[in-house]
């Protein structure tokens, strides 16, 4: 027996990238992968990094959820060129992040340099630093945006990133500052700072969504840190509904963008 269509476009190419350092990046991936299987026009295509430049080119939208990896500036001029030719690109967690860890035996401090320009000043933020996982306020800036509607501040346990931001993003959801960031140098972001969580940012023809909420780590993670086995998950920022109803409406605008009516059934 058949089933109607869901999604009232033709096929829409999505290129999903998935990949990085310290974080459970096969149940992020199978989560978005669900989300992306919501909209039988999806054609999705599936890398751990930005090397695939001819992905890229074929791509209508890219999604990305990684943690240091770092384009190269042909890969980030790849992406530019996508976005501001009318390409829609969704960012989230800490795609935005480059990450250097201490070496064995070091103080645990790391740093985090400026290791891919081109790429930061397509998405308007650099990563700098985050509190320890904790319980965070995220309050609602734009009640009547489309991604947030209906959706009340709420709190979560979660990452909150300080970073270094572009003067021009259209904020939806953000947070305050309210601990240090051990382990991290001093980013000069006072305690009470709003920190942007959800923003869109246009480039061009094109826009970018960038959702910086979404932590996951399994159990063998971070074994390149000297830990071969954590003993725990830890996926509780996504056992929030807000914050899972966030992210699904993100991933519904990557497919169809500001579309009315293109969310799938």
């Amino acid at each position: 027996m058949t089933t109607p269509a869901r999604c009232r476009t033709g096929v829409v190419d999505v290129l999903l990238v998935v990949g990085g350092k310290w974080h459970d990046l096969d149940f992020a991936r199978r989560e978005l992968l669900a989300l992306l299987g919501d909209h039988d026009a999806v054609r999705c295509t599936v890398r751990d990094d930005f090397t695939d430049t001819d992905a890229i080119d074929q791509a209508d939208v890219v999604i990305a959820y990684t943690c240091d990896v770092r384009p190269t500036p042909q890969q980030s001029a790849a992406l530019t060129a996508k976005v501001h030719g009318g390409g829609r690109l969704l960012a989230l967690h800490a795609t935005n992040s480059a990450i250097d860890a201490p070496a064995p035996g070091e103080q645990r401090m790391f740093s985090v340099p400026d290791a891919m320009p081109e790429f930061t000043a397509l998405i308007g933020s650099r990563f700098l630093a985050h509190p320890r996982i904790a319980p965070a306020r995220i309050d609602v800036c734009q009640p009547q945006d489309r991604l947030v509607l209906g959706i009340e501040s709420f709190e979560t346990t979660d990452e909150v990133y300080v970073c270094a931001w572009a003067p021009d993003l259209d904020v939806i959801l953000d947070t305050a500052l309210t601990a240090q960031c051990p382990g991290f140098p001093d980013a000069g972001v006072e305690m009470g700072a709003r920190l942007p969580v959800l923003y869109r940012r246009q480039a061009g023809a094109g826009v970018i969504v960038y959702f910086t909420l979404g932590h996951c780590r399994g159990r063998f993670d971070v074994r390149d840190m000297g830990i071969d086995d954590l003993g725990h998950t830890d996926r509780i920022a996504w056992d929030s509904p807000q914050y899972r109803a966030v992210l699904k409406r993100c991933v519904d605008w990557a497919v169809h963008g500001d579309n009315e009516g293109e969310e799938a059934a």
